[in-house]
């Protein structure tokens, strides 16, 4: 379908189907990089400390499902070499990423499958592939595999906070990750507003997809830009819920 306001990462970008989808901005250039950032700096503290302790496997893991379903049209679309290598670089590093967590010693051995137990296939999942039927643009699998992609990817970061919260202090390289994934959301929101005031552009489903993952974000961000002020470690302490 076109007129998608899918991006590399989500909801926006350049590495979506589609003319109008294809447009490029500041805003938007801003939130893909980003997002590539906080991958970098993901992979960067797996290899670095050999351990994934404060990371949580299973956000990876919804993105990776959201990637495949909203990243499928590599099997017959083809819009550029940019955008080909792009959207095999988030599937093909989202997957690494999952390996090295829960296959790969030595960070594998310091995975905390206990604390990292927030059931997405429960509560997340079903919910996302219902929205994609009944909100997708066109009543095709293409339509409803991206649609269910935005809805899943708005709620992806909950395991992560949720994990953060058990552990309290947090070590300066996870917390700039997940600042990163959040930071990446919000120049999407001002792409958005952008758009709307360029062309009139809106697309419901990714607008509200994108509004609410930036909410989740809002209480680490306040959190988390007091520690860098500080110069200390994130620290959460019991009254401090992030969700």
């Amino acid at each position: 379908a076109t007129g998608r306001g899918a991006g590399a990462a989500g909801g926006g970008g350049p590495l979506a189907g589609g003319v109008r989808g294809a447009a490029m901005n500041i805003f938007r250039l801003c939130g893909d990089m980003l997002h590539v950032a906080s991958i970098m700096l993901l992979l960067y503290k797996l290899h670095k400390n050999k351990s994934c302790i404060g990371i949580s496997c299973r956000t990876q893991e919804i993105y990776a499902i959201v990637f495949l379903l909203r990243y499928a049209d590599l099997c017959w679309s083809f819009i550029s070499v940019y955008n080909s290598i792009m959207k095999s670089m988030f599937i093909i590093s989202t997957f690494y990423l999952v390996w090295i967590m829960r296959c790969q010693p030595p960070v594998a051995t310091t995975y905390d499958r206990e604390k990292d137990k927030f059931k997405y296939e429960l509560y997340l999942l079903p919910g996302a592939a219902v929205l994609g039927v009944l909100t997708a643009h066109e009543f095709t699998l293409p339509e409803i595999m991206w649609t269910s992609s935005i809805w899943l990817e708005s709620v992806a970061i909950v395991p992560q906070l949720v994990l953060l919260q058990q552990m309290r202090e947090v070590e300066n390289l996870t917390s700039d990750f997940v600042g990163a994934m959040g930071g990446y959301r919000v120049f999407y929101l001002v792409n958005w507003i952008y758009r709307y005031m360029d062309d009139g552009h809106i697309r419901w489903v990714g607008w509200i997809g994108g509004i609410v993952q930036t909410l989740l974000y809002l209480d680490f961000f306040y959190y988390y830009l007091r520690s860098k002020v500080s110069g200390s470690k994130l620290n959460l302490s019991s009254e401090q819920a992030i969700v």
